[in-house]
């Protein structure tokens, strides 16, 4: 996985807002494209036992109206599906109410590429938005994005080797890049440069905390 922060930068990233029943949401949105057919990608997608092997593993009626619980993370409601297009689900932490929805939409780009599109909306509480901005989700949706192009290429690996993983000097390369391009995109969207370098500096703090000794 040399080349793995490089991938960083294969993601485009955009932050917006929008006006839902709850009040304004924010919006972060990943773009990228893989060399996988959509009806693969759409597959490792949706299909539980896939899921479990590149994020994690997910129990429920996985179906529309039916509910999912990814383990140790979020779950919700299936909202809508239309294979091999588009899925939407509420996305939400225990028990906490809120709203928070996660899209991913495919666009076959001839027979055997793909253009991936994951958009997560959701009412972020002022204070929580202001410290860490869009990194705080982003980051983690980057993760994500890179593990299933790792998978999709043949190249997955465990959730123990993961874990090893994410405390090396690679993945600590690769979060602080990601905290940083996603600050690229907030201030694209207007941010003002004190705010973006104030949430980047949090961000990136949170998910690559110093090492003993520096």
């Amino acid at each position: 996985m040399s080349d793995i922060v490089d991938r960083i930068n294969d993601i485009h990233r955009r932050v917006g807002r929008r006006t839902v029943a709850d009040g304004e949401a924010r919006t972060v949105l990943l773009r990228r494209t893989y060399d996988a057919p959509a009806e693969d990608v759409w597959d490792a997608c949706t299909d539980p036992e896939r899921i479990g092997r590149w994020f994690l593993p997910v129990t429920g009626d996985l179906k529309p109206g039916g509910r999912y619980q990814l383990q140790g993370n979020a779950g919700g409601e299936i909202l809508e599906c239309e294979p091999p297009e588009r899925l939407k689900v509420s996305w939400l932490m225990g028990e906490a109410p809120g709203f928070s929805e996660v899209e991913v939409r495919l666009t076959p780009e001839g027979a055997e590429r793909t253009v991936f599109e994951l958009e997560h909306v959701a009412v972020v509480p002022p204070e929580f938005w202001d410290q860490f901005g869009p990194g705080a989700v982003g980051v983690g949706w980057d993760l994500t994005v890179l593990g299933l192009g790792l998978y999709l290429t043949g190249n997955a690996i465990s959730p123990a080797e993961a874990e090893a993983w994410q405390a090396g000097d690679e993945a600590r390369a690769a979060m602080t890049r990601s905290s940083e391009a996603w600050g690229e995109a907030y201030a694209a969207s207007g941010a003002d440069e004190d705010v973006v370098a104030s949430a980047v500096t949090a961000t990136t703090g949170f998910y690559v905390p110093p090492k003993e000794g520096e």
